[in-house]
């Protein structure tokens, strides 16, 4: 390759980076966030787990 392809290259690379950087979050990150405290009530309780009110009042002793 040329000096100028791999200066394209790197042009385009940077660009790229720079576009998916100043969106905020990151589109893959998406689904890996616990989401609303309903949302992970609801799914605590369909595996059988206790509610999140119970575990949240769990981990620290009564003041």
């Amino acid at each position: 390759m040329g000096e100028s392809m791999s200066e394209l290259m790197m042009a385009a690379i940077a660009a790229v980076l720079a576009e998916t950087q100043t969106d905020g979050e990151d589109p893959g990150q998406i689904a890996r966030q616990l989401g609303s405290a309903w949302s992970q009530d609801h799914r605590r309780q369909m595996t059988g787990k206790t509610s999140l009110m119970n575990a949240r009042a769990g981990r620290s002793p009564w003041r």
